[in-house]
């Protein structure tokens, strides 16, 4: 239902974006500065300029999806790219060692805030 699958396409916007912008600015960054059609069914990720948070815009058959996650403590590692290209396709590895804190230059775990249960 409302999920990021291995079979979609992540593009990666190369510079910071304001966590403020909802879907309808993003909507308008990705055509603006793109040949790639938000409506496409791809996944668009956006990361704030201290890479803290990030947002992920999909489109849904019928509606956008926007998905946000903001780090308690560390930052998202980035791929290196080159800026002239605009938007950087990510593979679904790159992008899921990214969410889950993986180093992407030593393949270790980078420093997440974990919730720590009683009992357990």
């Amino acid at each position: 239902m409302f999920s990021l699958e291995s079979n979609s396409r992540y593009f990666m916007c190369q510079h910071p974006v304001s966590m403020r912008k909802g879907i309808d600015s993003l909507f308008n960054l990705i055509q603006s500065e793109s040949p790639l059609s938000p409506m496409s069914g791809d996944v668009f990720v956006f990361f704030s300029k201290n890479r803290q948070s990030v947002k992920i815009l999909r489109w849904d058959t019928d509606g956008f999806l926007l998905y946000q996650k903001r780090l308690e403590r560390g930052s998202f590692e980035l791929p290196r790219v080159n800026p002239v290209t605009g938007y950087y396709e990510l593979s679904w590895e790159t992008f899921s060692f990214i969410m889950t804190g993986v180093s992407l230059e030593s393949v270790q775990f980078r420093k997440r805030y974990r919730t720590r249960f009683i009992g357990r």
